[in-house]
C-alpha cells in the first residue's frame, strides 16, 4: 500500500515538475533563439549601413548620377572587409535591378523593406537572412540595397541548444522522478510509522487480550450455570471478572502509551529540571509504597546540581516502573539503592535491587515488548512484560539511553542516562 502511494506521489510530482520544466525549456529555447536572431540582425544592419554610406549620388553634367564603385562587396574599387555575405544587390528607386554580386537575382525587387529569412534552392546551406534597406540622400530615395548572409551560426546555436535540451530534459525528468521517489518516501515515513504503531498496537492488543477475555467469558458462563442461591460462588466469579477487567484496562493503557510516544520530544520546549531536587520528590512520593513492601530506599547523590530537559511526568513514570520492578522481584526487607551521578555529558540514574537477578542470555531482550524472563516474570506477578518497554521508550524520546546489568542471583542494576543541559535559575523547575 505504501509503495503504491509512494509511486503515485513520485509519478504526480514528476508529471507536474516535468510539465513545468518542459514549458520553461520551450520558452527558454524560443527566447534564446529570438535573442540570437535579434543580435544577428543588428550586426547585419550595421554592415548594410556601412555599404549604404559608400553610395555616391551626385548631380553631374545636368543629370543625377549613381556611383556604386566604392560600395563594399558591390563596387570594384571598394576595400574588401571580412564578411560572410552571400549576395548583395542594388535596385533603383523604381525597384529595377542595377547591380549585384552573388546569386543571380530577379530583375524586379519583390521584397518589402526589412528583414526576412529566405531559402534559396541552389545552396547547400538553404537558410539565409536577407535585409532590404532603402537608401536616402538629401531626403530623396535613391534606391534599395539588398544583402543576405548565411544563418549557419544561428542554426548551429539552435542545433546545439536543441540537442542540449533534448538530452537534458529527459535527464532532468529522471532526476525529478528520483527526487520525487525519495521525497515521497520521506513524506510517507511518518504515516508508515503511525501505521506500524497502529499495527503493533492491534497485534499486541489482540495477542494479550485474548487470554483475559477468554477468562472473563469462562467466569461469566460458570457464574450463569451456578444455582441462584449460591451467592458466594457468584461473588467470587464477579471478583475475578473485575480483576481481569482491571488488568485489561492497565494493559490497554500501557499499549496506548507505547503507540502514542515515538521519535523524540522537542528539547527546546521541555523544561530544565534539577535531578537532585526532582529525585528527592519522586523518592518521597514512592517511599510509602516501598515501605509497605518492606523495601527501604537508599538515595545517594552529589552536592552539585544536574540539569536535564525532560517531561517530569514521563520521567517520573519511568522511575516508578523501575522501582516497582525492583520491589516486585526483591525479597522483603532488602534495600533498593538509587544513585545519581554525572557521566561525561550525561546524568546517570542507577536503580539497584537485591533480587534474584536476570540471566545473562535474557538481558539483551528485557526491554522488548511482552518479553518475560521465565525465572522471575511469572503469571502470579501480574506482569504483562511492558513495564521495561515503557521505561526504554520514555528514555529514548528524551534522547537518552538505558541499560541493565545483573550478576547472577545478586540483584539487578538499571542505569538510565540523559543529556545534561545548562539552565539559568529562571528555567529551573
Amino acid at each position: 500500500m505504501f509503495n503504491r502511494s509512494r509511486r503515485n506521489l513520485a509519478r504526480w510530482f514528476t508529471l507536474s515538475m516535468g510539465s513545468i520544466l518542459t514549458i520553461f525549456c520551450t520558452v527558454l529555447y524560443v527566447l534564446e533563439l529570438r535573442d540570437r536572431l535579434h543580435s544577428f540582425d543588428l550586426a547585419l544592419a550595421d554592415r548594410v549601413r556601412v555599404m549604404a554610406s559608400s553610395v555616391e549620388y551626385r548631380y553631374h553634367r545636368g543629370a543625377w548620377q549613381l556611383n556604386l564603385q566604392q560600395v563594399p562587396v558591390l563596387g570594384t574599387n571598394a576595400l574588401r572587409f571580412n564578411h560572410n555575405i552571400v549576395y548583395a544587390r542594388w535596385y533603383d528607386r523604381h525597384k529595377k535591378l542595377v547591380q549585384f554580386v552573388g546569386v543571380h537575382p530577379p530583375s524586379h525587387l519583390e521584397a518589402v523593406a526589412g528583414f526576412r529569412t529566405v531559402r534559396p534552392v541552389d545552396r547547400a546551406d538553404p537558410w539565409l537572412r536577407e535585409v532590404t534597406f532603402p537608401v536616402y540622400q538629401q531626403g530623396q530615395l535613391i534606391g534599395y540595397l539588398q544583402v543576405a548572409i548565411s544563418l549557419a551560426s544561428v542554426r548551429e546555436f539552435s542545433r546545439q541548444l536543441g540537442w542540449f535540451l533534448t538530452f537534458g530534459v529527459p535527464l532532468a525528468l529522471g532526476a525529478i522522478g528520483l527526487t520525487g521517489w525519495v521525497l515521497g518516501g520521506l513524506a510517507m515515513q511518518p504515516i508508515r510509522e503511525a501505521y506500524d504503531r497502529l499495527g503493533r498496537f492491534s497485534a499486541d492488543a489482540s495477542h494479550e487480550l485474548r487470554a483475559p477475555l477468554a477468562a472473563i467469558l469462562n467466569n461469566a458462563q460458570v457464574g450463569l450455570m451456578l444455582p441462584v442461591g449460591d451467592g458466594s460462588q457468584q461473588q467470587m466469579r464477579l471478583e475475578k471478572i473485575v480483576n481481569l477487567a482491571k488488568g485489561m484496562s492497565e494493559l490497554v493503557g500501557q499499549l496506548l502509551f507505547l503507540s502514542r510516544y515515538s521519535g523524540r520530544l522537542n528539547f527546546q520546549k521541555l523544561p530544565a529540571i534539577d535531578l537532585r531536587e526532582w529525585l528527592t520528590q519522586v523518592v518521597s512520593q514512592f517511599q510509602e509504597r516501598a515501605i509497605a513492601q518492606s523495601h527501604p530506599i537508599d538515595l545517594k547523590m552529589g552536592d552539585r546540581p544536574l540539569f536535564v530537559r525532560a517531561e517530569e511526568d514521563l520521567l517520573r513514570q519511568a522511575l516508578f516502573n523501575l522501582l516497582d520492578n525492583a520491589c516486585q522481584y526483591s525479597p522483603p526487607d532488602t534495600p533498593i539503592s538509587i544513585r545519581l551521578y554525572s557521566k561525561l555529558r550525561h546524568a546517570a540514574i542507577a536503580v539497584e535491587d537485591n533480587g534474584i537477578g536476570i540471566p545473562s542470555e535474557d538481558l539483551p531482550h528485557i526491554f522488548d515488548r511482552f518479553y518475560r524472563v521465565d525465572l522471575v516474570r511469572r503469571p502470579q506477578h501480574g506482569s504483562f512484560g511492558l513495564g521495561l518497554s515503557i521505561v526504554a521508550q520514555i528514555v529514548e524520546v528524551h534522547g537518552g539511553t538505558i541499560g541493565a546489568a545483573s550478576a547472577g542471583d545478586r540483584g539487578t542494576t538499571f542505569t538510565l542516562e540523559l543529556p545534561i543541559c545548562a539552565a539559568s535559575p529562571a528555567k529551573i523547575h
